[in-house]
């Protein structure tokens, strides 16, 4: 039976919730794959024409809330300057007898996931000494209202590692879109809370967040056949603070640093044993780095859950 043709949206902007699942048996992304999955997912973000809402990264498949913009909106310049990054290449290596083709790829759906997928199978593969196929069939999209339904599925899919027991907030799980707001403050504006609701109109972007928050908690507090809900001490204790991250909150955020970063301590301190150790790295990157929300405080490597 002949595949039913992918609701593609051509000539406006469209938002879809992607869904994508992998074809190996059992939990195969872990820790460092989903780490290298956002990496793509970032990336491919920036090249192609689309404002990203959410995602959610778990053990076995993916979720992507985004808008693909019409690529109509974007001058010649902006285009090239989008395939130069794709191709990490300088944009005037890009003939303009190639814009058209590219201004169409880079507003196309299918093409900005394919690219995430393959690349991740290409990484994963060669990691893991494997060939063949890691995600499954092709994947699922939903065309999305914005408004009321739009912040309604992206609550959905930011419950999912509570539903699946995996953490006791959501925020706590840095694979996922209400994770990266808090861990990272929405680090480059990568996420954005354009949400289409007309409350939210006259709200800066820490009001957004806390109202969101508001938001997933009191769905997150419901009752579900999917799974746990958040526990309603915790839910109360977020209300006392109007939903608000406070300092102490993005403090625990940071802890990974003191288990994971390799180095730690002043400038000086990370620089001088990074001298000591420096050729079993490969990376030519700057160090030491400074980890943000730690006052004067450095490390070797800046980790995915704050970056």
């Amino acid at each position: 039976m002949a595949r039913i043709p992918r609701m593609i949206v051509k000539g406006e902007d469209a938002i879809y919730h992607v869904i994508s699942r992998t074809t190996l048996p059992g939990f195969v992304l872990g820790d460092v794959e989903k780490d290298y999955l956002l990496k793509l997912i970032k990336w491919m973000s920036d090249v192609f024409f689309v404002e990203v809402f959410g995602f959610c990264i778990m053990g076995n498949h993916f979720h992507l809330l985004v808008k693909m913009e019409n690529a109509e909106d974007y001058n010649e310049d902006e285009v090239k300057q989008r395939v130069a990054l794709f191709f990490q290449k300088d944009s005037r290596a890009i003939t303009n007898g190639q814009l058209p083709y590219f201004r169409e790829k880079l507003s196309n759906l299918s093409e900005y996931v394919k690219e995430i997928k393959q690349r991740f199978t290409r990484y994963y593969n060669k990691a893991n000494n494997k060939k063949g196929y890691f995600w499954g069939d092709r994947f699922k999209s939903v065309i999305v209202e914005s408004g009321d339904t739009l912040i309604n599925l992206l609550a959905y899919i930011d419950l999912n590692p509570i539903r699946a027991n995996m953490v006791e907030k959501p925020e706590d799980y840095r694979w996922c879109s209400i994770g990266y707001h808090a861990q990272s403050c929405n680090k480059g504006s990568f996420l954005s809370t354009d949400f289409g609701i007309t409350v939210y109109n006259d709200m800066d972007e820490k009001d957004r967040f806390a109202a969101y928050r508001e938001y997933l908690y009191e769905k997150g507090g419901l009752e579900s056949e999917k799974g746990p809900s958040i526990d309603q001490e915790k839910i109360a204790k977020e209300k006392s603070k109007n939903y608000e991250l406070t300092a102490i909150d993005r403090l625990r955020f940071k802890t990974r640093y003191f288990t994971d970063s390799g180095i730690i301590g002043t400038k000086s301190f990370v620089s001088r044993y990074y001298d000591m150790f420096k050729n079993n790295f490969r990376s030519k990157d700057k160090i030491p780095k400074k980890v943000n929300g730690l006052d004067r405080v450095y490390s070797l490597k800046r980790l995915s859950n704050v970056t």
